[in-house]
């Protein structure tokens, strides 16, 4: 597990800025995924289970890295898929098509079924066409995901002032709020739309020196114009830093547009979690390729 502590840039009113690259953690299981899977693993061998089953859609980091997981680590692998067309797309998937080498077997499903995959009908149909699995939720968030979560910050990250991560379904930032410290202040940057996490990330997080920035979703979840495109290729020349596209250039972004504004305090110490996510950049681009747009160019 190699987790780099960088600095990236020192501020006016000496306010500095350092990136933890959760991203480094595994190639393929990488940032808040490996976090999340780490505890989820071990109880689905706890209970014998030999099989995973979990929901996502096109470009899921989350699918991938289920799929990826169920290959090193001996398990058979189910990814309930968002949307039936793509059945018949999994070659032009980069990330399905890699899930599927991994060993996933996929069920693609309506959106309309799709909404309702946490009902137990649903949950007992799947069980009745697949037999006994052990399911992690979309996004891999649960009990033992935030658990896994809150060893993302360690004594080292002691003297950070703010703590900053992206946001999708709060598991990740529950985590770092459960282990960061009083004096410290956590932000989330949510890459959907709305505030409805509020009372998902309360469901689990046990401290209130947290708050979410919910202006820096660039129009929702999986949406990029090209003023992202361009600051994640900017940030990639100067810094030699990948940011994803979905979720953590977004919170960079966000951040480094609020110390601009004077949000932080002068001598501020920030530290941004890159949560990994960077197999979503070929599927991206390819999306980038049809609509005639700026690519991300970056190596991943």
């Amino acid at each position: 597990m190699d987790i780099q502590l960088q600095k990236i840039v020192e501020f006016k009113n000496q306010i500095s800025l350092f990136i933890k690259r959760e991203d480094l953690i595994h190639p393929i299981i990488s940032g808040n995924k490996f976090r999340k899977l780490k505890y989820n693993l071990t109880e689905a061998k706890k209970q014998n289970q030999t099989t995973l089953l979990t929901f996502g859609g096109a470009f899921s980091n989350h699918i991938l890295a289920v799929a990826a997981a169920g290959k090193e680590y001996g398990f058979k692998t189910i990814g309930i898929i968002r949307g039936e067309e793509l059945e018949t797309k999994i070659e032009a998937n980069p990330t399905l098509k890699k899930a599927q080498e991994f060993g996933m077997v996929f069920d693609f499903i309506s959106r309309e079924e799709y909404r309702t995959k946490n009902n137990p009908e649903f949950v007992n149909k799947v069980e009745k066409k697949f037999g006994n699995f052990y399911l992690i939720p979309e996004g891999g968030t649960n009990e033992l995901a935030v658990i896994g979560c809150q060893e993302i910050l360690t004594k080292v990250d002691e003297d950070f002032d703010f703590i900053c991560c992206a946001v999708g379904t709060g598991g990740t930032i529950s985590g770092i709020i459960n282990s960061s410290k009083d004096c410290q202040k956590v932000l989330g940057f949510p890459a959907l739309k709305g505030d409805f996490l509020q009372e998902d990330i309360r469901k689990f997080a046990n401290m209130d020196n947290w708050e979410l920035i919910t202006d820096y979703h660039f129009g929702g979840y999986a949406k990029i114009d090209e003023k992202l495109i361009h600051f994640i290729n900017d940030f990639y020349m100067k810094y030699s830093i990948p940011l994803d596209p979905i979720y953590t250039s977004k919170m960079t972004f966000g951040v480094i547009d609020l110390i601009e504004k004077g949000y932080f305090p002068p001598k501020s110490k920030i530290l941004l979690i890159h949560t990994g996510g960077l197999q979503g950049v070929n599927g991206m681009n390819s999306v980038l390729r049809k609509k005639n747009i700026t690519q991300i160019n970056i190596n991943v």
